[in-house]
């Protein structure tokens, strides 16, 4: 078993989470940073800063990790996109602080790392290259339109009162998180709170949709807080399914699922 550093203290529980799992899996495997490197095309600096939590690793590595260790890789991937949604959440209030960067750098989304990594990554996938054909675009799109506005100004340089043109910025659209509402019902000797009637559905942490939402809704009718009712299977969330679990004499594993909804319905 490695003798791992202490994480951060200031790293979110949902990125703790990943960084302990990539660990266990690495020590499970008996595996060295150069091991990881070779198997998964990702460098040895790169796992080191994954597996201390200085960065977030990407989702092809995630899954070369899983596969190399015997895991299932869906579940990690799950956990993966969890832990980047918080580390987005905290990028977005630090944007001068860039992991093994310079000081007064802009930080960089995870899923860009590859991309300004060089030489160390392996091929792009999909979504990476379509961030960086989005990112040139928009660098293009700028710089033509600081060239027109320079090319006005200039035209316009015989006359006094030459008006200012002004770029108009386009804003993409703001992405809302559904609202989900707990209208619990009974009906035929089970409660129902109005967002799905499932019975058989499994839904584990990393999940999102309406039966996350139902399972939030039939928690706290029964008296376990799981945080907002979101739709969202979180730390809370999973937190509240264990406790519900012991309580109702399940095999508490923090996953919905059919024997669950049995007893979430009753």
């Amino acid at each position: 078993m490695s003798r791992w550093k202490e994480l951060p203290a200031e790293l979110d529980p949902r990125v703790r989470q990943l960084v302990v799992r990539l660990r266990l899996l690495k020590d499970r495997g008996e595996l060295s940073v150069r091991q990881l490197a070779t198997k998964t095309g990702y460098s040895a600096k790169s796992w080191e800063r994954y597996l201390g939590g200085r960065s977030l690793a990407p989702p092809d590595a995630v899954e070369a990790m899983a596969r190399i260790t015997g895991d299932d890789p869906t579940r990690l991937l799950a956990l993966r996109e969890v832990a980047a949604e918080a580390w987005l959440e905290g990028r977005a209030s630090e944007r001068a602080e860039v992991p093994d960067g310079g000081p007064g750098q802009e930080a960089a989304p995870p899923e860009l790392e590859i991309l300004l990594s060089g030489a160390e990554a392996p091929p792009l996938p999909g979504r990476a290259l379509r961030i960086a054909v989005v990112a040139g675009s928009a660098a293009l799109l700028l710089a033509v339109s600081s060239a027109v506005l320079v090319t006005l100004r200039l035209g316009g340089g015989d006359s006094p009162a030459a008006a200012p043109v002004v770029v108009p910025v386009t804003t993409a659209p703001t992405v809302s998180t559904p609202a989900y509402d707990c209208l619990a019902r009974r009906s035929g000797g089970r409660w129902y709170a109005g967002n799905s009637r499932t019975m058989d559905a499994t839904v584990a942490y990393g999940s999102a949709g309406p039966e996350v939402a139902e399972a939030q809704c039939l928690l706290r009718r029964a008296g376990i807080s799981p945080g907002g009712i979101d739709g969202m299977f979180g730390p809370l969330t999973r937190g509240a399914v264990l406790d519900f679990q012991k309580r109702a004499g399940l095999v508490a594993d923090g996953v919905v699922g059919p024997h669950t909804w049995k007893a979430l319905r009753r």
